[in-house]
């Protein structure tokens, strides 16, 4: 399925282009529909993609790209971010509750594979935007709810804190051990999930997102105090 990806960032499927649906996917690659809505998602969630409804899944013009000096410029920025933490929290906290009520071994799989992939990428020092999306997409499918999933899918990975800041600029410790503690809250939700308790799975999503909110708040606070003693 790394096929499709290459053929987009070769400009085999231009901008604007329909891919081919899933069956014509399932039958020339000879995978299952799992195989193909994953990587659809993870498609989505590099922002190559954006799938309409109804019409189909279609490739994207690519971004471009942002300096960290672009985004960190005003607090506009920070507080479009909280503002989207926010929501998150209040959505996602029921989210994770309702994904430990109704998983399936399939979708426990998915997210364990997910967090595996979290922790290669952050030893290797890449990305892990889109192992992050896909996390917490699989708790939103897990919910047996299509509005969550539609929910999540729209909005991609804006809700990724990471892809609209350099997080790092707010952290009180080295990015790497940022990245583990981020991912041993991630598997607390999950081991939450895995034994179907509501209660801690919601608990648990609260405070992963609350954590980073609080820390955004702090930032844009000291910038605040920073600009009135200037």
């Amino acid at each position: 399925m790394n096929d499709l990806s290459a053929k987009i960032q070769r400009g085999l499927y231009a901008p604007g282009e329909k891919l081919p649906t899933e069956p014509e996917v399932m039958a020339e690659q000879g995978v299952s529909r799992t195989v193909v809505r994953e990587a659809m998602s993870r498609l989505q969630a590099a922002g190559l993609v954006e799938t309409r409804h109804g019409v189909g899944t279609f490739v994207l013009e690519p971004p471009a790209p942002l300096a960290p000096s672009d985004v960190l410029a005003t607090n506009l920025t920070i507080s479009d971010v909280l503002a989207m933490l926010e929501l998150r929290i209040s959505v996602e906290t029921e989210a994770a509750g309702l994904a430990a009520l109704r998983r399936s071994e399939e979708q426990l799989a998915l997210m364990r594979r997910a967090l595996d992939d979290f922790d290669e990428n952050a030893r290797q020092g890449e990305s892990s935007v889109d192992a992050d999306f896909q996390f917490h997409l699989q708790i939103a499918l897990a919910t047996g709810n299509k509005y969550f999933e539609d929910f999540y899918r729209r909005l991609g990975v804006t809700t990724i804190p990471r892809t609209r800041l350099d997080i790092s600029k707010f952290m009180p410790e080295p990015t790497q051990t940022y990245m583990v503690r981020l991912n041993l809250e991630h598997r607390s939700i999950l081991d939450a999930i895995a034994q179907k308790d509501p209660q801690t799975a919601s608990a648990g999503m609260r405070m992963h997102l609350s954590s980073s909110y609080k820390r955004l708040r702090r930032a844009i606070d000291l910038a605040d105090q920073q600009d009135g003693a200037a």
